[in-house]
């Protein structure tokens, strides 16, 4: 803790939860019980996919189905690919990949983070961001196991 940051350092504060979410969690008490058990990085990822949503309907859907998954014990939004911060950091460090992830559709960069999110170690993890670096600098679009 500082006087610039009275928070303690690894702290996340909770994120503001909009209206409507707060409206269909209530009416959803698993779904409010599980909300109030993620992380607050968690909620920020429901919140933000929830927030971007172009139309007033497929936000309503989206909150709707956001409800649904967590009162079935989800953690986070199905569709809404999480990009680890090792990744982010490695990819600065690496400005042809990075170059490459720009240009990956979103199945494209789904696959990657599923086949590197499927190592359960974290130096095997650790290990995978290095080798997704490595292929997509070389320009590949798939990782290695998908090349089969």
């Amino acid at each position: 803790m500082n006087r610039m940051n009275p928070k303690p350092a690894g702290e996340e504060s909770e994120p503001r939860l909009p209206t409507d979410l707060r409206k269909g969690l209530a009416a959803t008490p698993m779904a409010k019980a599980q909300w109030s058990d993620l992380t607050p990085i968690a909620q920020r990822d429901f919140i933000s996919w929830i927030e971007s949503a172009k139309q007033p309907e497929t936000r309503r859907r989206r909150i709707e189905r956001a409800c649904s998954m967590l009162a079935a014990g989800k953690r986070r939004p199905c569709c809404y690919s999480i990009v680890s911060f090792n990744l982010y950091t490695a990819l600065a460090a690496t400005p042809m990949a990075k170059a490459q992830w720009s240009d990956l559709t979103p199945i494209e960069r789904r696959d990657f983070i599923s086949w590197m999110d499927s190592a359960k170690e974290p130096e095997a993890h650790r290990r995978r961001i290095e080798k997704a670096c490595v292929m997509l600098a070389a320009g590949k679009r798939r990782p290695d196991v998908f090349n089969l």
